[in-house]
């Protein structure tokens, strides 16, 4: 695409847009009585204008119908993660069967770690990305502990090569053949939330198996952001948060996969509870666990419908979209704008002033962008935020902007080039 540093460009681009509509389903946050540019949908996507109707639909039930609403209504809460499975499964590129939704997502990163890290004298080892979300480290240091390892013996991290800032596939993919004798678990971010990196998950997930090791995968910044295929790249769990590209509000609902070739591995541990029980003999309230088919069978506790009911609101937007790869085709667009005017800006200044360490292929990030500001980082992201333009800060000198789809635009995208000209100004 010929970008053009322009307000005309992006105005006729947004016209163009064949998902331009998709916008107005969400609430803007304002300043100074104009919508905000919000480019943190890294961090928590923006409410659906729809969200409150779900949840006053499900108020209604809960004042009208008491416990009967699990049984009766229009969407009875019994069954009701079952149509959000049809959603999300699409979006994952599972079945239907080997996703459901449940808790947060390092509660459920730890559950399946419960079922899918079978450490042994000789195989004890998980083998990560350096620099995971910290969340990921203490999970995985606290199950290490649990099962009697050291983790200063026990972690593997993979930490990109000297003088560069990602991870090359042939390097991870070496450092497994390297540990296949030990490695009991590879577990990996789909994208890395500091750098914006987009893993090959398939790749991985083929050299994680010929070493005889369980792999996995935490897609918080990826489900919902980029196209993934979890079936057939044939990972073993993975599991993601709802409330970043998915929009389903602060602490909202997580999903799981379970690939089905486990559905019926009964050398699997797992934390049983009563929702994971066999729906048809669930009621029978019988000893004796017996779990229900497919990744609901990893369910543990009572559906939060008041969560679920927000998720929903956010999927019906996605199904109506028509798809993650129709979403994926613009938000390319997008990222690759706000990467050009980056670059024109370094131009126009005759120095690096800006500096993206993301992927520049586009097939190895996604929306977000990863910016090391350098010079006046902290002033710099002070003035986008008094200025109007929501990004997110990491320390300790990088401003993750993230043009999300559903409700970004090219005008969006092009006033916050401005706005990083006018930063470096003051």
């Amino acid at each position: 695409m010929n970008y053009q540093n322009s307000l005309a460009f992006a105005i006729e681009r947004d016209q163009q847009d064949p998902l331009k509509d998709f916008r107005k389903q969400f609430l803007i946050p304002q300043h100074n009585g104009k919508d905000v540019v919000y480019l943190c949908g890294n961090s928590l996507g923006l409410q659906p204008s729809s969200a409150s109707k779900y949840i006053n639909d499900q108020l209604s039930n809960w004042q009208n119908l008491a416990v009967e609403g699990w049984f009766q209504g229009d969407d009875p809460w019994l069954e009701y993660h079952k149509s959000l499975a049809i959603s999300v499964s699409k979006i994952v590129g599972a079945k239907e069967s080997e996703v459901t939704v449940m808790n947060s997502l390092t509660v459920n990163l730890h559950l399946l770690m419960v079922s899918f890290y079978k450490p042994n004298s000789k195989r004890y080892k998980i083998l990560m990305e350096g620099g995971a979300f910290p969340s990921d480290q203490y999970a995985v240091e606290s199950q290490v502990r649990f099962h009697g390892f050291d983790p200063k013996d026990a972690v593997i991290e993979i930490f990109p090569r000297e003088g560069e800032v990602t991870l090359r596939t042939e390097d991870i993919i070496q450092q497994i053949r390297d540990n296949a004798d030990e490695v009991a678990l590879v577990l990996f971010a789909g994208i890395n939330y500091y750098t914006g990196q987009f893993f090959d998950l398939q790749a991985i997930t083929k050299a994680g198996h010929d070493a005889g090791a369980y792999v996995g995968f935490d897609l918080a910044h990826a489900a919902g952001n980029v196209p993934l295929q979890l079936h057939d790249w044939g990972g073993d769990f993975a599991c993601w948060c709802s409330y970043k590209y998915m929009n389903s509000g602060p602490g909202g609902i997580s999903g799981v996969f379970v690939h089905e070739k486990h559905f019926n591995n009964q050398q699997l541990d797992r934390f049983a509870g009563w929702w994971g029980y066999r729906a048809d003999k669930r009621f029978l309230m019988a000893p004796g666990f017996e779990a229900a088919n497919g990744a609901n069978g990893w369910q543990v506790s009572t559906a939060p419908i008041l969560l679920q009911a927000l998720f929903k609101a956010s999927m019906a937007i996605f199904d109506s979209a028509a798809g993650i790869c129709r979403l994926r085709e613009k938000s390319l667009a997008l990222t690759g704008y706000l990467e050009f005017l980056i670059g024109q800006i370094n131009k126009q200044q005759g120095e690096e002033v800006f500096r993206i360490i993301t992927p520049a292929n586009p097939h190895e990030r996604g929306c977000q962008l990863s910016v090391v500001c350098l010079r006046n980082a902290k002033a710099i992201f002070q003035y986008l935020a008094n200025n109007g333009v929501i990004g997110d800060w990491r320390e300790p000198d990088v401003i993750r902007l993230s043009p999300v789809p559903l409700y970004n635009t090219f005008e969006d995208v092009y006033h916050t080039g401005k706005q990083l000209l006018a930063a470096i100004a003051q």
